[in-house]
């Protein structure tokens, strides 16, 4: 795993587009503190979301959704 400030990511970005491309993962990291604020990680290494289930109504409901229906987790507990 390879930390780079925003200034070098930014100046260097392609080289790390290749690194990431190669299976490494890359931490950016801000301020003086360098906090780590960000993670540039290959597609791959990217968990595939999961269905969830119905819970307590779990064979005794069904729900369909359209094609287009595009919902994330953060703008449903939101509301």
């Amino acid at each position: 795993m390879k930390t780079m400030t925003v200034g070098d990511f930014k100046t260097r970005f392609s080289e790390a587009l290749d690194a990431v491309r190669g299976g490494e993962t890359i931490i950016v990291s801000f301020g003086r503190n360098h906090r780590k604020v960000a993670a540039m990680v290959p597609y791959s290494a990217l968990q595939p979301r999961q269905r969830r289930p119905l819970g307590l109504l779990k064979s005794k409901a069904r729900v369909a959704f359209a094609r287009n229906f595009a919902l994330v987790d953060e703008d449903l507990l939101k509301s």
